[in-house]
């Protein structure tokens, strides 16, 4: 019996090698995938590493931190959440600049010419409550 069952198996398991396996059902996906030289991302910067970091000017100012990193509703454009100001987490200000904007050097990030006056003109971001 343990013979047949193993035959039975192994038959089975040959089966559905050759067949390709069960294929799902449902609308067939039209997505654009595209190549990226993973090489070259590796080196990139991880979100996880950015947000903390804290921002600079041209002159070496230290003028805020990443608070945070979004996405556009529309899902095409990044944008950065800067906290200004403050001390200790009283008095913190955020503010939201393009991603672009920013510079990354070899040890800092930079917003070439940013100020904290600057920054504490721009309006003040709210995270959404939901």
């Amino acid at each position: 019996m343990n013979r047949m069952a193993i035959k039975a198996g192994a038959a089975l398991l040959a089966a559905s090698v050759a067949t390709g396996g069960a294929h799902a059902q449902g609308a067939p996906q039209n997505v654009q995938l595209v190549r990226v030289d993973v090489t070259t991302l590796a080196s990139g910067y991880r979100a996880s590493k950015v947000i903390g970091s804290d921002v600079v000017n041209d002159v070496d100012d230290k003028i805020g931190a990443i608070d945070d990193l979004l996405v556009s509703p529309d899902g095409k454009r990044p944008f950065a959440v800067l906290s200004v100001g403050g001390f200790l987490g009283m008095g913190t200000r955020y503010v939201v600049v393009p991603y672009e904007s920013l510079v990354f050097g070899k040890d800092k990030i930079i917003l070439p010419g940013g100020s904290v006056d600057g920054l504490k003109t721009l309006p003040e971001f709210q995270y959404a409550t939901d």
